[in-house]
């Protein structure tokens, strides 16, 4: 029992205004990989909900028709700066493509800052309610910075200044701004494998359900899904409970970090160039393709 705490000693040594960056890393590698890549799906969902964010997604067709390459390519440029920072090679030019990728689209500050507290928030509050532990102040320090670095060089303002500044913009932005729309049920139609591919095989027959369960109400009705019978919602809450009292009485430290093999996609099999992530030219506003 005492090696399954022993990456939160060593995060409770750092400093998370100095040492942010290897904080989450190892929150995302080593404590909570599972749990992690599936909040941040959840937090994608949730950006890509928002009417005047999800106008723009359909209308370039990417998460509509082009959705694997699209949850590839977002994946992809996410974790590489994760993994390597934003002043490492491969660091630092997903971040300089994930800038060319945006820079063509008249996308407002609150619109990239709302996506910003997706990331930050949504995880964080899945870890507090399923993780095998709930995440140390450390650690909810080093998720702001982490995001808040990554704002600031995409040119968003007015960041929050700590995570409980930020989670309560987000709560006051979302509650006034996630509304129903055609176009986040689009989108969640089109991307919903994402996150079936999440359920476990035996439960497969139930993935649409548990899928639903795993919104929350508000999200739900943005995406116009229909709420599951609440013993499906019931069941997954305890299902999830139990796996994470589970993982933490009879749980070990990962030794071998996610991603460790590197980034694995159905889309690039045989690896990937970070310049070639993302639209092609042909798909950009104002062009014909």
């Amino acid at each position: 029992m005492r090696d399954r705490y022993k990456n939160l000693t060593r995060t409770r040594a750092l400093d998370p205004e100095q040492d942010y960056l290897p904080i989450y890393q190892t929150m995302l590698r080593h404590e909570f990989p599972w749990d992690m890549k599936l909040g941040l799906n959840l937090a994608f969902n949730r950006s890509f909900s928002i009417p005047a964010i999800a106008a723009v997604h359909v209308a370039t067709g990417e998460l509509t028709q082009r959705t694997q390459k699209r949850i590839d390519d977002t994946g992809l440029l996410m974790y590489e700066m994760v993994l390597n920072g934003f002043d490492q090679p491969r660091g630092r030019d997903a971040l300089k493509r994930v800038n060319q990728i945006h820079r063509p689209y008249d996308i407002s500050n609150d619109d990239y800052l709302y996506v910003l507290g997706c990331l930050v928030v949504i995880p964080t509050r899945w870890l507090q309610q399923y993780g095998w532990r709930r995440p140390c102040c450390h650690e909810r320090q080093a998720t702001h910075l982490y995001y808040r670095e990554l704002g600031r060089r995409m040119g968003i303002t007015g960041i929050p200044d700590s995570y409980q500044a930020f989670e309560t913009w987000f709560d006051a932005h979302d509650a006034l701004h996630l509304q129903p729309n055609d176009d986040a049920a689009a989108i969640e139609r089109a991307t919903r494998m994402l996150m079936l591919a999440r359920i476990p095989k035996p439960l497969a027959p139930l993935g649409n359900a548990l899928v639903s369960a795993m919104y929350d109400e508000p999200l739900r009705r943005a995406m116009r899904v229909d709420a599951p019978a609440w013993p499906i919602r019931a069941g997954l809450h305890l299902g999830l409970r139990t796996r994470s009292r589970l993982q933490r009485w009879f749980g070990t430290p990962r030794t071998t970090p996610l991603f460790a093999d590197g980034i694995n996609t159905k889309t690039y099999p045989d690896g990937y160039e970070i310049s070639q992530l993302g639209p092609q030219q042909d798909h950009a506003p104002g062009r014909r393709g």
